[in-house]
């Protein structure tokens, strides 16, 4: 049996007739940069997301750098945020002109640790970023407690967790802003590059969709510097029509995550995923703590089961960072995650038969 860590076609298949319709709709109306069908998504996932108001992007990296650029953080500024996560967090802070500064993460839930939030604060702090990583929501009561303390903008990176609930609140709801990546991968996936930012706070909005569009709040008008980042017209209509299905894709992914977790539990040497009680993990990422991971991984593809890792390297430790002058041992939990966690196959379509096959295939190699 081969178990792909990924099958975008299986899912293509199910749409297949939807996705030509709304494509055709687009080239009959010839609204291929921004327009009517971006417009529509962008009310479609402000609702979704319990928000007033959404802006499409080209990408979730644009969508985190707009926000930070829209709220007013640049050169001189800090901006707190995690080292276990996607590198775009941290690039969209050092193109705003400021300066990353991380914390640790909790054990369990891989999220950014709120107890250790306030001994990174300094004068020049302006914003804090938690990642919602693999499609669980950080702790946000304590980071918007502490982010009001200070008075500091909290902009959630949540472009793994579409969906994704705290206390009964979507994704992106709670900070000063929210940010998606619409990336083929993700929950929700266009077929190409594309992201979102969704906000309650109307001054913000205009201030991205003008940054998005070379800065003019009307055509050839330019009130500020700003850059090309809108969303194609094709992007927009093909994710109203996957918008539709999200919820539904997101129960399968959680009913996968509590087959794999009822399979492994238990096994030695090994953590399955915490999902806090307050929470609502929507598993864009099935991600196992474990020794020896790369002898794991190994094993497995032999037996055509192929799964990914989480990140190899936490952000202080990449070349592109050194100048920041951090070491090895700066953050240990992520460091840990680092170099022992292993993604497995995950996606809404997973049959129960292949997940049953990757867990007794975990467990033969381990010696379970």
């Amino acid at each position: 049996m081969k178990v792909p860590f990924l099958d975008l076609k299986l899912q293509y298949e199910s749409i297949k007739d939807d996705i030509a319709n709304a494509i055709q709709q687009v080239l009959d109306k010839t609204a291929f940069a921004g327009g009517f069908f971006v417009n529509q998504f962008e009310a479609e996932f402000a609702e979704f997301c319990q928000c007033r108001h959404s802006i499409a992007v080209g990408s979730g990296t644009s969508a985190l750098w707009l926000a930070l650029m829209g709220s007013g953080v640049g050169y001189g500024d800090e901006v707190i945020t995690t080292p276990n996560t996607f590198i775009a967090t941290a690039e969209a802070i050092s193109f705003c002109g400021a300066k990353p500064v991380f914390v640790d993460v909790e054990k369990n839930t891989y999220n950014m640790d709120p107890t250790l939030l306030e001994e990174t604060i300094s004068e020049n702090t302006k914003a804090i970023i938690p990642v919602h990583l693999y499609g669980q929501m950080a702790n946000m009561d304590a980071i918007m407690d502490i982010a009001k303390k200070h008075n500091l903008l909290v902009i959630e990176d949540a472009c793994q967790a579409h969906g994704a609930e705290y206390k009964g609140k979507k994704a992106g709801s709670i900070g000063d802003a929210g940010c998606f990546s619409f990336y083929p991968g993700k929950n929700l996936g266009a077929y190409g590059e594309a992201g979102a930012v969704v906000t309650n706070n109307s001054e913000l909005t205009e201030k991205i969709q003008q940054l998005r569009d070379h800065g003019q709040p009307q055509k050839y008008y330019h009130s500020v510097i700003g850059w090309n980042a809108r969303m194609d017209g094709i992007q927009g209509a093909i994710l109203s029509v996957k918008l539709k299905h999200l919820t539904k894709w997101n129960e399968a992914r959680r009913n996968h995550a509590q087959l794999y977790n009822k399979l492994l539990d238990n096994v030695d040497g090994m953590i399955i995923p915490f999902e806090a009680d307050n929470a609502k993990h929507v598993y864009h990422i099935y991600s196992l703590l474990i020794n020896n991971r790369d002898e794991l991984l190994d094993k497995l593809a032999e037996k055509n089961i192929f799964c990914g890792i989480h990140y190899p390297i936490p952000i202080h430790l990449q070349e592109a960072y050194t100048f920041m002058g951090l070491s090895k041992n700066s953050f240990p939990i992520a460091e840990s995650c680092a170099e022992n966690t292993i993604s497995l196959p995950m996606f809404a379509e997973l049959e129960d038969e292949q997940i049953d096959f990757v867990a007794q295939e975990i467990r033969n190699i381990l010696g379970n």
